[in-house]
């Protein structure tokens, strides 16, 4: 556990990180003309906004002099960072796919990692200007209204003054929502929906992109997300730190284990994740 002095500074800068490359991403969202779109080795796309994105995290949280493993920077070799006591785990920007579409659902993902756990995180949904953030045995809380700016300059008290606990009392909800995956959904993943269907019959299908379904489950928006197709690691650990500090769950599939970070290979198993309050076995 990081004691305050060291929170008190992290924090505001991964968050402030984390808006300005907000910032970057939207002044390319407005100009769907020139996303200079690429494919990566893995067959996903990279946009000029992940670079730009990218850039901008990198040049902020290089005054912490901590590392930094990012997908833009996911050829570091494991040699190299499996000794790493504490580090940056990053997706500049999470749903490149919804960003190409149009369709807002995209995030900034900023984790910091000590001893491969993470122990505080930042998601910023700069569409929606709105920030989830979470310290591990602190809770986890959401903030409105955080335009993306060049020029974000947010204390720890800006933050901590302006946040509400998660999980919200206003997304309480009749019925059992689950979500999936816009853009990556195969017949595994109806296999989990089925099954979580015969349980609640009720069941609204919910679909959204990128690590924004973590958020809405640490909401209480919606109460299950299964995923059975290829994700990386900084997909999911800033996220899966605040649905775990809202009281939710997240394991891996079909073992139910806990999803274990700086691997030598960086990509997560399926895995499922669970509102507060929500039985599973």
């Amino acid at each position: 556990m990081l004691n305050d002095d060291i929170r008190a500074y992290l924090l505001p800068r991964a968050f402030n990180a984390a808006v300005k490359a907000g910032s970057e991403i939207m002044k390319v969202y407005k100009n769907s003309d020139d996303y200079d779109i690429t494919v990566k080795s893995d067959k996903t796309p990279l946009t000029i906004a992940d670079r730009l994105a990218h850039n901008k995290i990198k040049e902020v949280l290089g005054e912490t002099r901590i590392p930094i493993l990012s997908e833009e920077g996911r050829e570091m070799l494991y040699d190299e960072r499996r000794n790493w006591e504490l580090f940056w785990l990053v997706d500049p920007l999470d749903g490149t796919v919804e960003f190409i579409k149009g369709n807002n659902e995209f995030t900034v993902n900023i984790a910091l990692m000590s001893d491969n756990v993470c122990v505080g995180s930042i998601v910023y949904v700069p569409y929606l200007r709105k920030a989830y953030i979470a310290e591990r045995g602190l809770g986890a809380y959401i903030l409105t209204g955080i335009a993306p700016t060049d020029d974000a300059s947010y204390t720890y008290d800006d933050i901590c003054s302006a946040r509400r606990a998660l999980p919200l009392a206003e997304a309480r909800h009749p019925g059992f929502r689950i979500a999936v995956s816009r853009s990556h959904q195969t017949d595994d993943t109806l296999v989990y929906v089925e099954a979580m269907r015969k349980l609640h019959p009720d069941s609204e299908i919910v679909e959204q992109g990128s690590s924004y379904k973590f958020c809405m489950l640490a909401e209480g928006t919606i109460d299950y997300y299964p995923r059975t197709t290829n994700t990386y690691e900084w997909d999911t650990a800033a996220a899966e730190l605040i649905l775990a500090e809202a009281g939710g769950l997240t394991r891996s599939l079909p073992g139910h284990e806990p999803l274990r970070y700086n691997k030598a290979d960086l990509h997560n198993p399926w895995f499922e994740c669970y509102g507060a309050g929500v039985e599973h076995e």
